[in-house]
């Protein structure tokens, strides 16, 4: 890296320690996910190391426990539920979050301020508190133990994702477009899918990724609200920790991790894009 003229010693010093400094806190926040990469490779049925894998001998490296996953029903069963329910809850998310989010864009609208915050509450409240409140609640009008409960409670907080998203892209939204489009007489319909839709569309895709990703992660609620025939993988890892210990549920956290990281780039290239459309350089 190319310093100014002015730039002192002091200056470097003080600039590769906070290098340093930050690749050390990134790998302390990071370093415990990676351990679990290699070890669901490994071919004993231990959550450790063994001699062969740390001496990198080819014996002790399998991928037994990603084809246990494939074979074994129960993962099957719970990976099924995670994808209906993480995706029927991104989409209900989806559109109830863009449709509060253009209405906090509205500058007449009353009481924004308290209105968005009751909308990230979930956000806010902890986890077990909602959770708890949810299973009351959905007790008394039959919704526990269900798919449409389990559904319903993870759009609830997949919800503020999206609102905080499609928010903070309508930030920058020239609303003098829709005027225009409505003085030549285009309809609320058709001024909303043909110009407002294709230019938050990224903040729109990044909420849904955001509310897929804490759905598909979420085990608090599950807890509370699903019975046996709505397990998730979450839920069957919890299970798998507790009854069986198998290092099956390694490959699924690694699985997982994976999936992670494609959705946040996604998340990260659908940013850039966006600003790269209201003619800002990505940062």
């Amino acid at each position: 890296m190319a310093f100014p003229p002015y730039t002192g010693l002091g200056g470097k010093i003080s600039h590769y320690s906070f290098l340093i400094f930050c690749a050390c806190v990134f790998l302390f926040l990071i370093a415990p996910i990676l351990v679990i990469i290699p070890l669901s490779f490994n071919a004993e049925p231990y959550f450790t190391f063994t001699e062969g894998m740390m001496s990198l001998d080819r014996e002790a490296y399998s991928v037994r426990w990603y084809k246990d996953i494939a074979t074994n029903p129960q993962w099957i069963f719970s990976a099924k539920n995670s994808i209906i329910v993480a995706t029927c809850s991104t989409l209900i998310a989806t559109v109830l979050g863009t449709l509060a989010a253009l209405g906090l864009s509205q500058s007449h609208m009353p009481y924004r301020p308290l209105v968005m915050g009751v909308l990230i509450s979930p956000m806010i409240v902890p986890l077990i508190i909602s959770a708890a409140g949810m299973f009351f609640f959905y007790s008394k009008i039959g919704l526990s133990q269900t798919m449409p409960g389990l559904i319903l409670a993870h759009a609830v907080l997949g919800t503020p994702f999206v609102v905080i998203t499609v928010t903070a892209t309508l930030a920058g939204f020239d609303h003098s477009l829709t005027k225009a489009a409505q003085s030549l007489g285009s309809g609320t319909s058709r001024t909303f899918f043909k110009i407002q839709m294709p230019l938050i569309l990224p903040g729109v895709v990044s909420g849904a990724l955001f509310a897929f990703i804490t759905s598909f992660d979420e085990v608090v609620v599950v807890f509370f609200l699903a019975g046996f025939e709505q397990r998730t993988i979450p839920r069957q890892m919890w299970a798998g920790i507790r009854e069986q210990i198998s290092p099956t549920i390694l490959a699924v956290a690694t699985i997982l991790v994976c999936v992670s990281i494609l959705l946040l780039t996604t998340v990260e290239l659908l940013r850039r894009r966006n600003e790269r459309l209201r003619g800002v350089s990505p940062g």
